[in-house]
């Protein structure tokens, strides 16, 4: 037994937050319970799990590990709570033995076992018929949790299933779109597509109608493209979701993009610089005014750098404003605009409003136009630090670039302090990835001597259950720093030709994108495939 003045002590400590580990394992140590920081992976007989639901388990913080002889091995982290043990105890049949773990340990082996229980989509949409599928659901009531969803429509549960399927696996987006005599289910996991569910043509109009329901679109609308958005969760992940519906000569394709509204933005440490690249860039960002610019294609992972810098700056002392289009994650003391061209509202415009508000730090979500380009250069000429995007595939053409645009060489020399190239290479899932010499032939395609990777462990693709087959599990970022050295200003007073600007910062320390992407295959990060895969493209 504990004391109810202790028991009053541990459960204030419980509650205080960053100390509630400790104090839950020295609760744990207490009651001769053994305490778990991390917990197994759960090994309990669907025949017992399915006489409790998920929602009962979440809430009590109580998750069943394992059956021994004649008891089950249970989890919580509410090891004072008397009652829930009991219950389990009943419905069970079993005698129950506790140990303790933290909280978000317990929340993710429940969603481990539970998600693992769930029929997949492919599952669902075989269990449907056409009769069924006619039953559209329009219900606008919120699932609490897809888990938890329990849907007897058709559409609904296919879509929610969709949706769980494309959270467990880390898609970034949902491709719905027509084919021949199917309609083709795509997940983009990593930056590449793959094919996920093939359900029949005719069932293309009440998927894309349940859509519109969620979005709040118009579900008559089929002539002219859609925009909207909607939220889910799903194990206690809250999910946003972007819609765009466009129309075709085969039916609508429907694109979702899904945003995890929970995941941390990265550190400047997880962006995968290497010491002299991340040293460069360190300098650049910190620099007290000037233009920092990220190019590469869509997709490449540009704003989540500029968010990692502008996260560094972030402090009392500085004001930072930000124009976006749209805003993908909200920072804490910084404003932050989002571009609305319906009303007039484009970035030129934002931004010389924005320049009235005393900013010490600007970023502007890309760079499109020449007006956009001269106010951002008199910004960073009157003492401002400004981050800004393009659309560029390397360092030196973004310089290139701006000179197009109509921005004399001398103000881009100025004001220019940095370029960052960069793009989102597939990391090798250390499960199953396998020894490998690349083929003379590939080297030679791309350009490399043949000795290039010469004494390295090279590695390439397999594909397990770790990684759903496809040989990769996450990204991490390849660049190349072009800073803007006195002889690069030198170069490019002499000409706006990329190449011979590229050639100036390669002497003047620049590490080209493949050898910084070749750095990553020789530390048996990712397969030499991949690194060609985004440089020569």
């Amino acid at each position: 037994m504990v004391p109810d003045r202790l028991r009053t002590t541990f459960q204030l400590a419980l509650e205080a937050g960053s100390g509630g580990a400790e104090a839950l394992k020295a609760l744990c140590v207490h009651l001769g319970l053994p305490f778990f920081d991390r917990l197994p992976t759960p090994r309990v007989p669907s025949e017992l799990t399915e006489k409790f639901d998920v929602a009962w388990a979440r809430k009590n913080r109580l998750v069943p590990l394992s059956v021994q002889d004649d008891h089950v091995v249970a989890a919580t982290s509410v090891p004072l709570a008397v009652e829930p043990p009991d219950q389990l105890a009943f419905v069970l049949g079993r005698r129950v033995e506790l140990v303790g773990a933290p909280e978000d340990e317990i929340l993710r082996a429940l969603n481990m076992y539970f998600s693992e229980s769930m029929a997949s989509a492919d599952d669902v949409l075989k269990e449907m018929t056409e009769t069924e599928v006619e039953v559209l659901g329009t219900d606008l009531e919120a699932v609490p949790d897809l888990i938890d969803s329990s849907d007897s429509a058709p559409v609904i549960r296919l879509i929610n299933r969709v949706l769980f399927q494309a959270v467990s696996e880390k898609a970034s987006d949902i491709h719905i779109e027509p084919a021949s005599d199917h309609v083709k289910v795509r997940f983009r996991i990593d930056g590449v597509l793959y094919d996920r569910l093939h359900p029949p043509l005719q069932y293309l109009p009440f998927l894309s109608s349940r859509i519109k329901v969620l979005a709040g679109l118009d579900i008559a609308e089929k002539r002219l493209p859609q925009d909207g958005r909607f939220q889910f969760t799903v194990a206690e992940l809250n999910i946003d979701v972007r819609v765009s519906i466009i129309p075709t000569a085969g039916g609508e394709r429907v694109v979702l993009r899904l945003l995890d509204k929970s995941t941390a933005l990265l550190g400047l440490e997880e962006l995968g610089m290497d010491p002299d690249n991340f040293g460069v860039f360190n300098q650049l960002i910190t620099r007290p005014h000037g233009i920092f610019l990220a190019t590469g294609p869509t997709g490449a992972g540009k704003t989540t750098t500029l968010y990692a810098a502008l996260s560094r700056l972030n402090s009392r002392e500085l004001n930072i404003i930000t124009i976006e289009d749209p805003v993908e994650y909200r920072l804490s003391g910084v404003g932050q605009i989002h571009v609305n061209t319906k009303v007039g509202l484009d970035f030129a415009r934002g931004l010389r409003s924005v320049l009235r508000h005393d900013p010490d730090v600007i970023m502007i979500g890309e760079i499109r136009d020449f007006e956009t380009a001269e106010i951002a250069i008199q910004a960073a000429l009157t003492g401002h630090l400004v981050f800004s995007t393009l659309h560029t595939n390397d360092a030196s053409s973004a310089v290139t670039r701006l000179v197009d645009m109509g921005v004399e060489p001398f103000l881009v020399s100025s004001a220019v302090i940095g370029v960052g190239a960069q793009r989102l290479v597939r990391l090798l899932c250390p499960h199953c990835r396998q020894p490998h010499r690349p083929l003379a032939r590939t080297l030679s395609r791309a350009g490399l001597p043949q000795d290039v990777l010469d004494g390295a462990e090279v590695y390439q693709p397999a594909g397990c259950e770790h990684c759903f087959q496809t040989g990769y599990r996450g990204r991490t970022g390849i660049y190349e720093l072009l800073a803007m050295t006195g002889p690069v200003q030198r170069t490019l007073a002499r000409t706006s030709e990329s190449n011979e600007i590229r050639q100036s910062a390669i002497e003047s320390g620049m590490k080209p994108l493949i050898m910084d992407g070749l750095n990553k295959v020789r530390a048996g990060k990712t397969s030499l495939e991949e690194v060609l895969r985004v440089t020569l493209t």
